[in-house]
């Protein structure tokens, strides 16, 4: 334990320097290397890309389909019902802005630029035999759906399961190294612990770097497209500059201020490009293809899934295509399953689970088909030179593919502001995420700190654009997605093991017998007393000051004199005792007045000349005194038990606590 105590000493300055100072410097030095060898980083980056690709694509390919069955097999399991936090704690936000927030932070900059550009590649340069325009389009949008779908959200998933599961239900620090607790128990605290939380570090910005690369690219190529504006590195650049200030200002602004309004922005004009497309393009083709493509999906998903290349003699197309996705997903995965995890503080696994991997990935699917199928479809009708110029210059596709449409102006103009506006919340979300690890898990961190992540984010970025464009960008989200790959894996064992160690905690309540007492034993009449009875503030907190917490206090001091394995202390103004066994989970009773809306049954006894009971008093509260343990509230109440019956309660809780303890040692 003294080495989470010292933990705790850093994260009072708002920084865990045993995490900023090795990522800090691993991103100075790979920048400077490559701003001294320009020549040397262009050439190692195509090769190591190329050695990545060819000795570990079974391992990539394995783990994102092992990744989705764990996430469909815990969402379906009996550990669905658990919730993210205690076990009384609602969302803080609502199911629409949180769809907003996991959609704009962890597809935006790259959907768009796949969209069109994907469908259109594989049509041109086809992974199968397809012949004639349907097949070819067909297959390019089967392809197409593999990278975007199940897998890929199943990444997220699961690591912003790990977070979110031991950050929120276990108070552990909301980092990486959580996970592993359940398998190296205080190390984590230490140099372990430490560099699982730099590589999540580098694969997060890494991964963001990459998306800042294609986004900066596609919005070059808009501005070339309706204002000539020159196509080059050194404009790609000034623009890295320009919406990295941006994103800055949007880190420092935080969650609520920042980041959530922009999200909600994003996917309001997303929605109002989409419409224009599906309205104005082919509408019932559009439609009918979303349709089939699921279809198709299904079947490539076994067909695809698990394709490295090993029977192709030339693999350059996996490597190219189905291995970076995969390392981009695990690259991204630190940033956005932390974020996620940030945003869905009392929602079950099971909501959680298939939240992240259905809702995002339907609406993917129908962005992918509108865009896609509408580019496919004018192809196929002759109209513009659509794969030529796309070869030619893949960033410029949305904007070939809009000029189809009505008001192509207008609608490329939408494209670029929403490719902006994706890059300032794809940078600003990243930033906050790296501040909060390199913060040991701490959201109150020093403004320094936050600004200095988003401008290395940018500096990332452009750097590795100048060393070998999109190439470069692409195999440095490859390298960094390796080690992440394995601390996945060890999460994973470390959840499972953690949901282990909660079934044996529901069996130890199960199986231990109740102790005679508490509520079952109140004389009846008395007891319906209690059951019907609405006390109001006063009178609950009388009741806690005068019976419940001298019911706690003589159970603390029994303990306190009789088990030496064990201690007691009570906290705060209320009834609230906690039992610490050295190295094992603590035990804790608490008993806290909770209002609630009088119903309207109790509401009609009452003196209707006072003018209550009319229904004009539709706020009136009354209160309980509910029952907390570790897990959070128990939704029920103990107001009107004696000091005996209340010590009794405890007794049975504690009782169920230690064959808990019996069966998980």
């Amino acid at each position: 334990m003294e080495e989470a105590n010292r933990l705790s000493l850093q994260l009072r300055k708002g920084i865990l320097p045993a995490v900023f100072i090795p990522s800090a410097a691993a991103v100075f030095l790979i920048v400077l290397s490559v701003v001294l060898f320009p020549a040397w980083a262009a050439p190692f980056f195509k090769h190591l890309n190329m050695w990545i690709t060819q000795t570990f694509g079974w391992l990539y390919a394995l783990s994102v389909v092992g990744f989705l069955l764990v996430a469909l097999g815990i969402a379906f399991s009996r550990f669905g019902a658990i919730k993210l936090g205690a076990d009384h704690e609602t969302p803080r936000f609502s199911f629409a802005s949180w769809v907003a927030m996991l959609f704009s932070a962890g597809m935006g900059i790259g959907l768009l630029f796949f969209s069109v550009a994907e469908p259109v590649m594989h049509y041109m340069a086809p992974p199968g035999d397809a012949v004639g325009h349907q097949a070819l389009a067909s297959q390019a949008m089967r392809v197409t759906f593999l990278h975007w779908g199940l897998h890929g959200w199943a990444v997220y998933a699961m690591i912003g399961l790990c977070l979110a599961y031991f950050g929120f239900r276990h108070n552990l620090p909301l980092t990486i190294r959580s996970a592993l607790y359940p398998l190296i128990g205080d190390r984590i605290y230490g140099p372990i612990g430490h560099a699982v939380d730099v590589f999540a570090v580098l694969g997060t910005l890494f991964g963001v770097a990459t998306s800042l690369g294609f986004g900066v690219n596609q919005v070059n190529a808009g501005l070339h497209y309706l204002f000539d504006i020159e196509v080059s590195v050194t404009i790609q650049v000034l623009l890295i500059g320009g919406i990295t200030v941006l994103a800055t200002a949007s880190v420092v602004a935080g969650l609520d201020a920042g980041i959530k309004r922009l999200s909600e922005l994003n996917l309001i004009l997303a929605l109002c490009l989409l419409v224009f497309v599906v309205v104005l393009g082919p509408t019932v083709l559009i439609f009918s293809s979303f349709t089939e493509n699921l279809g198709n999906y299904l079947a490539v998903m076994v067909d695809r899934g698990l394709n490295v290349g090993a029977y192709d003699p030339d693999s350059s197309w996996v490597g190219d295509w189905t291995i970076f996705y995969w390392g981009w997903w695990i690259s991204w995965s630190p940033f956005v399953g932390m974020f996620i995890a940030r945003i869905s503080r009392g929602r079950t696994m099971r909501e959680f689970v298939l939240g992240v991997l259905f809702v995002p990935t339907l609406m993917c699917f129908f962005w992918l088909t509108a865009f896609g199928n509408t580019a496919l479809y004018f192809i196929g009708s002759g109209a513009g030179d659509i794969v030529a110029m796309v070869s030619e210059n893949m960033p410029v596709a949305l904007f070939v593919m809009l000029e189809q449409l009505p008001l192509p102006g207008i609608t490329s103009f939408l494209g670029i502001v929403l490719v902006i506006t994706f890059f300032v919340t794809s940078s600003d979300s990243g930033s906050l995420v790296i501040d909060i690890i390199t913060a040991g898990g701490s959201t109150k961190t020093p403004v320094w700190q936050r600004v200095f992540w988003a401008v290395a984010e940018g500096l990332v970025a452009a750097t590795l654009l100048l060393a070998g464009g999109l190439g470069a960008l692409q195999a440095a989200t490859v390298a960094t997605a390796l080690p992440f790959t394995f601390v996945i894996i060890l999460s994973i064992a470390g959840l499972l093991r953690g949901l282990s160690m909660e079934a044996r905690k529901a069996k130890g309540a199960d199986v231990a017998p109740d102790i005679i007492g508490g509520g079952v034993n109140m004389p009846w009449r008395l007891r319906l007393h209690s059951i019907l009875a609405h006390p109001d503030s006063t009178q609950i907190r009388q009741f806690i000051n005068d019976t419940a917490r001298p019911a706690l206090l003589d159970v603390m001091k029994e303990i306190q004199a009789h088990d030496n394995a064990a201690q007691a202390e009570m906290s705060g103004d209320g009834a609230d005792l906690t039992i610490l066994h050295e190295d094992e989970p603590e035990f804790r009773f608490a008993i806290v007045p909770i209002s609630h809306k009088t119903p309207v049954f109790a509401l009609s006894g009452a003196n209707l000349e006072d003018g209550e009971g009319t229904g004009d008093k539709e706020d009136e509260k009354y209160f309980r005194a509910e029952v907390y343990l570790s897990d959070g509230g128990q939704d029920y109440d103990i107001y009107g038990y004696n000091r005996e019956q209340i010590i009794h309660e405890v007794l049975n809780q504690y009782n169920r606590h230690l064959h808990y303890l019996s069966i998980a040692r």
